[in-house]
């Protein structure tokens, strides 16, 4: 099952995350341990199609992998380097499992921070059990809670130099148009990375694999690529509606910090029995669009499983897409010059980021 986000994706897991000076060590140990068992587990993607021994379903995708990097390269301008044109098979379902938390009246992700990458609102792990692990502990805490696994990340272009981020057998069975998203989400983290601004980095990235990938389909998917693709997306932008309107409904409820006149009850008793009751009416409006969907249940374990982490998750790669989108455009659809414009905002400080890209979205 794929995700909703398609690949819900971590950016620098390992190397640049804490290069010095790191305080956990045996987060610090397994993060870099867990990097380079995926390096050492790549080989070329010329040598997976030379190989006889290698499936000629896994032969096709890797030969469409590298007709999608080389669109990237000369069409949507991102980088040419060894990123992606090397294979690696984990054998294993994820190739790292984040962690994610925030309060129990609060979407806000709670954030770790490292001397690099800077502070980001996940925490990852190369094995399932010590994510689990760290999410017990918060939980003990008193956060809301989340365990995602991701078929990707990026390392932002620092592993160049011993061979890239490679394909992975977590995600290069994907459908046509879901695997050139992918690719392009993560080579864009590559063009622009602002430390401390997750939201910043994921809806930029977000953008450029949606505007990567129609144009994509639209000069080489096959009709069948482009059928499954239109399927799959629509359920994708129905449901991520819904959970957009269910943030909002969320936020509204947290904003409250005062006891409701005459009413004998706590706050907070108040605000869970209001949290309580929009969580029920997501679940129900989710059935319902299942249903419409002739039962399609791809995002039942998440729906099953949410809680103010996993949305909060959910904002930081939606929120400013159509800002990022309509910058693409008044750009006049030149990718330099939309990667220039962008890295002009990266320059901002982080409200000075948010006012241009909601003046952008308001005058699109």
């Amino acid at each position: 099952m794929r995700s909703i986000l398609s690949g819900h994706r971590a950016i620098g897991v390992v190397l640049a995350l804490c290069l010095s000076a790191c305080a956990d060590l045996s987060y610090y140990w397994q993060s870099v341990n867990g990097h380079l068992a995926l390096m050492q587990a790549a080989k070329p993607v010329d040598d997976w199609l030379a190989d006889p021994q290698t499936p000629e379903q896994l032969k096709a995708k890797l030969a469409l992998t590298q007709k999608i990097r080389q669109f990237a390269v000369t069409e949507l301008k991102l980088p040419d380097n060894p990123s992606y044109k090397s294979y690696a098979d984990l054998k294993r379902k994820a190739v790292v499992w984040n962690v994610v938390a925030a309060p129990a009246s609060s979407l806000k992700l709670k954030t770790w921070c490292f001397p690099v990458a800077g502070c980001v609102s996940y925490k990852g792990y190369f094995s399932q059990s010590e994510a689990q692990a760290e999410a017990d502990v918060l939980k003990q805490q008193g956060w809301e809670v989340a365990v995602q696994g991701v078929p990707a990340y990026s390392t932002l272009g620092w592993s160049n130099w011993a061979g890239g981020d490679p394909l992975l057998n977590t995600f290069v069975g994907y459908p046509e148009g879901e695997l050139a998203r992918l690719v392009f989400h993560e080579l864009a983290h590559q063009v622009v990375y602002v430390p401390d601004d997750t939201a910043f980095n994921e809806s930029f990235a977000t953008a450029v694999e949606r505007l990567g990938s129609a144009r994509w389909l639209l000069r080489h998917g096959s009709e069948a690529a482009n059928f499954d693709y239109a399927i799959f997306d629509q359920r994708r932008q129905q449901f991520r509606a819904l959970t957009r309107a269910t943030r909002l409904q969320l936020k509204q409820i947290y904003m409250i910090n005062k006891p409701v006149a005459g009413v004998n009850i706590a706050y907070s008793a108040i605000n869970n029995i209001a949290k309580d009751e929009i969580y029920r009416e997501f679940r129900a409006h989710y059935e319902a669009l299942k249903s419409s969907w002739g039962g399609y249940a791809g995002y039942d374990n998440w729906v099953k499983n949410a809680n103010n982490a996993s949305f909060g998750a959910l904002a930081a790669y939606d929120d400013f897409v159509p800002a990022f989108e309509a910058l693409f455009e008044k750009s006049n659809g030149d990718w330099l010059k939309f990667y220039a414009a962008v890295n002009d905002l990266a320059k901002l400080s982080k409200e000075q980021r948010l006012k241009a890209l909601m003046n952008v979205a308001q005058n699109s």
